[in-house]
């Protein structure tokens, strides 16, 4: 028997960060546990208002398969007993972690991969007054990959300001839904000029269609237009890239589903991440591997973390330790 365990937990942001729906100074996640024994797997998921999810939603959605879980439901059930989203995404990867520990096998090898490496990950700095986002992008000058948050009027000048203070980085910009077509077709040339490599979900989901009848000088990615295989065929035309997200695909058994998928049909990759801690990164890092951004630094802008956290270092985002997950 398998005993299903379920926290709501909040960890405090290093200072509050915003995107074009709001600001938050802490991060709310779902932590489950399955107990089998002495072995335990365990994942969290961050359910998002955008997709009409809640905390109590996700975790009365876990609660009511606990009889299942119990008697020994896997991966390929839970796949049709609930929807993408957070729930199964948490589910999924307490899954994945609870295989690993039977089999004394690392989740990497379970799914039939190579050993992953270390990855450069973006890190993300908030909306906020040009000169403050000029302060930050100067303070993270060293990294690599710098994502910008836009959304709002005077987006050119705060990205001016943040190539300002960080010269030499690559700068990829996440509107978060906030631009017209009339807006890209404005602030492309411009964010060529300073060097943008991407702009994620300029226009809001459902009314992305204008996408396919403009140019698309600089490449887009969709993030809220995109959930699983199921989205693929509506971005036909519309979109460069795919932003793979294991909230929004519902799990490590999707996302892998899914980046095979949107490659086949040509599609750049990025794997992204909602806010959160290491727990829910580490299964992202298989994802990660090969794709051609990867923005997974939720736990750079926590004030606290898991232990063993995920380690980040000059040569990147490192795979997890057993310790940790799968």
């Amino acid at each position: 028997m398998i005993r299903l365990d379920l926290r709501r937990e909040a960890f405090p942001l290093r200072e509050a960060f915003t995107i074009s729906r709001g600001s938050r100074t802490e991060q709310v996640v779902v932590t489950v546990t399955l107990t089998e024994g002495e072995r335990r797997g365990w994942a969290e998921c961050t359910p998002y208002a955008r997709y009409g999810e809640s905390v109590e939603g996700v975790m009365d959605a876990i609660s009511a398969l606990a009889e299942d879980i119990a008697n020994g439901m896997d991966r390929a059930a839970l796949q049709a007993a609930l929807p993408p989203g957070a729930a199964r995404n948490a589910l999924d990867c307490a899954l994945w972690d609870l295989e690993a520990k039977r089999a004394g096998r690392r989740a990497w090898e379970l799914a039939g991969l190579p050993e992953p490496e270390p990855v450069a990950t973006a890190y993300t700095l908030s909306l906020d007054a040009p000169e403050r986002m000029r302060r930050k992008a100067a303070e993270n000058a060293g990294r690599p990959l710098l994502k910008v948050k836009l959304g709002g009027e005077g987006d050119l000048e705060r990205l001016r300001a943040v190539r300002e203070g960080a010269p030499e980085a690559t700068i990829i910009v996440d509107a978060n839904e906030g631009w017209s077509a009339e807006t890209y077709a404005e602030l492309a040339p411009e964010m060529l000029r300073l060097g943008v490599a991407m702009v994620e979900q300029p226009l809001p989901a459902g009314q992305d269609e204008a996408l396919a009848e403009i140019a698309r000088p600089l490449p887009v990615c969709a993030d809220e237009s995109c959930h699983d295989r199921a989205s693929l065929d509506a971005l036909t035309g519309r979109y460069d890239m795919v932003n793979i997200k294991l909230d929004k695909t519902g799990g490590l058994t999707e996302a892998l589903a899914l980046r095979d998928e949107a490659t086949a049909r040509g599609l750049g990759v990025m794997v992204g991440c909602m806010m959160g801690t290491s727990l829910a990164m580490a299964p992202a890092t298989l994802v990660a591997q090969g794709a051609r951004i990867v923005d997974l630094d939720g736990p750079l802008l926590l004030a606290r973390d898991r232990e063993p956290p995920l380690t980040y270092d000059a040569a990147g985002l490192h795979p997890p330790p057993a310790a940790l997950w799968g």
